[in-house]
């Protein structure tokens, strides 16, 4: 069918229409407004730090915050796209090779490559619909964390700006518009880890501004074949103007080649293979592999006045993907190697305007936006051996529209007690023309989503909150237009919060949410088949976040982030676990700064054990590493810092999976696959500013 859309959209634009209209009003007790209008603005009652923006007064729910560049320089990063587990609660490993997409595991998630968690660079969304490998497909190793200002992270479906993937949470990465001086970084490590980053801007003339960086680098890592990994990555931003009253625009452009040793299965690593010990280290394939780049370009203006604020922004993606993968070797022919291909082309649109004005005689700021984004895709699945492609599974052209419009007013209704109120809509379309067996199918999906906060205190630099919202994901174009599969094209979720920040301690900033997420239904993708189907079981999830910050002094930090899940089907009888939920992550890290010339920090990361198996007959073992990051001034501008990652040399796991494969030369058998987290890795970097 095709989506109707206007009247969902005049709904959106009712919900803050009558207030707009009052802005507008010159009665000469709204005259006043200006002054009441301050007051819907909770002043900070105290900023502990320069590491988070996450004070009393600064947002709409507990599991709300900013994690700030200062942050991500005291703790070191193997991954670019482990950034995110600054984000209390988020773990990220990988399955298989450095150039794919990362596992992200949040609130009883195993958010496979991205699904569930939005995320965006620059404005730019990262998650790719109707992927070739996986719905919500968010490769983020094309991030330079050295560029990163800020991370603006949110969790749960209450925030009626957020849309697609965004259910279990979201993250909008900004990256900084300046250097404080031009500099040139340079990295050795281990197993053939080299990495070189150069980067500076200055002014063009006037207010225009110029930023440039581009990375190199290179890694085998400890994997029996080489992994020879080449990213080459690179970034340049024009502006204009102030902070307030401006533009940007950048391009971006990444490209990478790898070879990947994927899960293997754990009989080998305790029995051995064909007589001979086999190397946690070891694979069954060393033509497994891949090669992807990304070019954008986009650009931002703002106008932000004292009372109003009005934001543009449009981008254009260019991307590919080719993706050989071996996960159950002889199982089905002498060669199960089967490759995934993608190759899109993204454009997209936001809006945004929010203005101070009063509601009766109560303060408030509301907002509209829209949000347009349209993926033309060519995505297939094909068999193949040592990288040559063979016969199509899967071969299809898609055509993906996504719209979306939100609007929300906040409302102060005394001077401890103000609420957030929300409504978006979201309509997709989905072409699907089938290159195998020729045909074209079209269909589509629409949801309304409202949301509610409300936010109480502070009392003894004490709040509260209250969250609720509806929210969804997209599913894969080709199953939402297959009759068979009657998967709808948007599954809803929703979701409940109950959480309190305080910093009632002096330098103790302490925040704890209480969360609920129901979905419809959860998505199974089976890319690797060729198939794309919806489960009909709907699941629940509940958990408890609780999240610590202490800075006794200037130079002293620790970090406390605990997180319990709990997952499971509904309807599903004594078969109800997710695989891959894990039940608990933590992270617990202390970082000195600027100690005589010295920084250091120490971090505890663990993951839970989690169930492979409805029945939860298996589970995954968790796990626990430590990293290590020591920095020295060596002068004004030079800096050398020793990066230890898995410090005390763990043998555990990144992933687990429990399914049938077969081994070249041995039977079939169900088993535990698994790719091990890299050993102790000691990498060292001098930074040089000019």
């Amino acid at each position: 069918m095709t989506p109707r859309f206007h009247p969902i959209a005049l709904g959106v634009l009712a919900l803050c229409g009558p207030t707009f209209a009052q802005s507008t009003d010159t009665t000469p007790k709204e005259k006043e407004a200006p002054a009441q209008v301050a007051a819907v603005h909770l002043e900070p009652v105290e900023i502990t730090g320069r590491h988070y923006d996450n004070a009393v007064g600064t947002s709409d729910a507990a599991s709300q915050g900013v994690i700030r560049a200062e942050l991500m320089k005291s703790r070191p990063a193997l991954r670019p796209g482990e950034v995110l587990e600054f984000v209390p609660g988020v773990i990220v490993t990988q399955h298989s090779g450095d150039g794919k997409a990362n596992q992200y595991f949040l609130r009883g998630f195993n958010l496979d490559h991205g699904t569930d968690f939005a995320t965006s660079i620059n404005g730019i969304p990262v998650n790719m619909p109707s992927h070739g490998h996986g719905q919500g497909y968010t490769d983020l190793n094309f991030l330079i964390p050295e560029l990163v200002d800020r991370i603006e992270y949110r969790k749960g479906p209450y925030f009626a700006k957020s849309g697609d993937f965004s259910s279990a949470g979201s993250a909008d990465i900004a990256y900084r518009t300046t250097f404080d001086a031009p500099f040139a970084s340079l990295g050795w490590g281990q197993r053939g880890y080299r990495r070189g980053l150069v980067g500076g801007s200055g002014k063009l003339g006037g207010d225009n501004t110029v930023l440039a960086a581009l990375e190199l680098q290179h890694n085998d890592g400890p994997w029996t074949v080489p992994e020879d990994l080449k990213r080459a990555n690179g970034v340049l931003t024009f502006g204009g103007g102030s902070k307030n009253k401006g533009w940007s625009t950048s391009l971006m452009a990444y490209d990478a080649s790898w070879t990947a040793t994927d899960q293997i299965p754990e009989r080998l690593i305790t029995e051995g293979y064909n007589g001979q010990p086999f190397s946690r280290f070891d694979t069954l394939d060393p033509t497994s592999g891949g090669k992807t780049r990304r070019t954008s370009l986009s650009t931002e203006w703002r106008d932000i006045g004292d009372d109003r604020a009005t934001r543009l922004s449009a981008y254009a993606i260019d991307y590919r993907l080719s993706l050989f993968s071996n996960f159950t070797y002889a199982l089905d022919s002498a060669d199960d190697q089967f490759s995934q291909q993608d190759k899109r082309t993204v454009y997209g649109f936001a809006a945004n305007h929010s203005i101070d004005h009063v509601l009766g005689s109560l303060p408030a700021r509301s907002e509209v936006g829209v949000q347009l984004r349209h993926d033309r895709a060519r995505v297939g699945l094909f068999e193949s051996s040592a990288r040559v492609l063979g016969a199509a599974v899967r071969d299809d052209k898609v055509r993906e529209t996504m719209l979306g419009i939100y609007g929300q007013t906040s409302l102060e209704l005394n001077p401890w007690l103000r609420s957030v109120v929300g409504l978006r809509a979201d309509s997709v379309r989905f072409t699907v023309d089938n290159q195998v067996t020729p045909g074209s199918a079209t269909d589509g999906d629409q949801q309304l989503s409202p949301k509610f906060s409300l936010i109480a205190g502070p009392w003894a630099k004490t709040e509260f909150f209250f969250n609720a919202g509806r929210g969804f994901h997209s599913n894969d174009a080709r199953g939402a237009t297959d009759p068979a599969r009657q998967a709808p094209g948007l599954a809803a979720s929703r979701g409940y919060e109950v959480g309190a920040r305080t910093e009632w301690i002096p330098g103790l900033q302490s925040s704890v949410a209480l969360w609920k997420l129901d979905f419809d239904s959860e998505l199974l993708y089976v890319g690797d088949a060729g198939t794309t189907e919806d489960s009909l079981l709907p699941s629940k999830r509940r958990g408890v976040e609780w999240n610590n910050r202490w800075t006794p002094n200037n130079w002293l930090l620790f970090d406390a982030d605990l997180a319990w899940s709990h997952a499971r089907f509904r309807h599903a009888g004594m078969a109800d676990r997710i695989p891959n939920a894990v039940d608990k992550v933590a992270s617990v890290a202390v970082s000195l700064k600027d100690l005589a010339g010295w920084s250091a920090s120490l971090q505890w990361r663990y993951l839970g054990s989690g169930a492979l198996v409805e029945n939860n007959s298996v589970r995954s073992y968790s796990s626990a590493t430590t990293n290590l990051r020591v920095s020295r001034k060596l002068w004004k501008d030079a800096e050398l810092t020793l990066d230890v990652f898995n410090l005390f040399d763990r043998d555990v796991y990144d992933i687990q999976y429990y399914y049938e494969s077969q081994p070249a030369g041995l039977p079939a058998r169900e088993d535990r696959h698994v790719h091990p987290a890299e050993p102790r890795t000691v990498r060292l970097t001098l930074k040089i500013g000019f």
